[in-house]
């Protein structure tokens, strides 16, 4: 039993035991996702945070070893990001027929998305870096860290709270839109990419190519907005 831990304790310092963790862990959740026929709630991403939060506990490994390990998928989110101006450039005609209410959509999602977070957080009792981290939870991980360093949040924080939000974004977009009765794939997708950001849009992209594409423009335009608008929301309100 001893010299299993020992091996244990050698591969755990492994940054790619992690990474292949992580890819396991996900190949896991999207295969359960695939069985469930598609369903919301069986939410690839979800069951790769419950795998590997399990894994962590169990085997007694602090979020810092593990981030060492996979913190090549963690880069790789900026350039997913940046390409995904390329939905933006293949629907430029629809997106300038419907800019105002776009545009307005956007500012309004974008402030509710941190005023919301940040009164329900205070109402709960929070203050200081915690109450911080709560205010770019919507954008999309690379902007809402580098966010919550600006305006002294706590980034590691951030970025459990984004995963979280992506999560119950992804989970409840397709029967909440249904239950509102909105049937424009272009507005389901928009708000999905403002409000629940990379993990959100994957969702979108599952339902309906044009939600997807207009998920991908939301999730862009909310991250800049919110790196505009964040240190300045905290100046006024916080």
């Amino acid at each position: 039993m001893t010299d299993i831990l020992d091996i244990w304790s050698y591969l755990a310092e492994g940054q790619l035991l992690w990474l292949t963790a992580t890819i396991i862990a996900f190949l896991i959740g999207d295969g359960l996702f695939r069985l469930s026929g598609n369903k919301p709630y069986v939410n690839p991403v979800l069951i790769s945070m419950i795998l590997l939060s399990t894994l962590l506990t169990i085997t007694d490994t602090s979020y810092r070893t593990y981030f060492e390990g996979a913190q090549f998928i963690h880069f790789l989110l900026g350039p997913a990001t940046v390409a995904l101006a390329i939905p933006l450039w293949k629907n430029w005609q629809k997106v300038k027929s419907a800019a105002v209410p776009l545009l307005a959509a956007l500012f309004v999602g974008s402030f509710v998305a941190m005023a919301s977070a940040v009164a329900i957080g205070a109402a709960m009792g929070l203050n200081g870096e915690v109450l911080l981290s709560l205010v770019p939870k919507s954008a999309t991980s690379p902007v809402a860290i580098g966010v919550a360093e600006a305006i002294g949040g706590l980034p590691t924080l951030t970025v459990a709270l984004v995963l979280i939000t992506g999560v119950i974004g992804a989970v409840v977009t397709t029967p909440l839109n249904n239950l509102l009765g909105v049937h424009d794939y272009r507005g389901r997708g928009f708000a999905t990419g403002v409000a629940a950001h990379g993990i959100g849009t994957a969702r979108a992209f599952q339902v309906h190519g044009t939600a997807g594409a207009f998920a991908g423009i939301g999730m862009v335009l909310n991250a800049i907005l919110t790196a505009l608008l964040a240190p300045l929301f905290v100046q006024i309100f916080l």
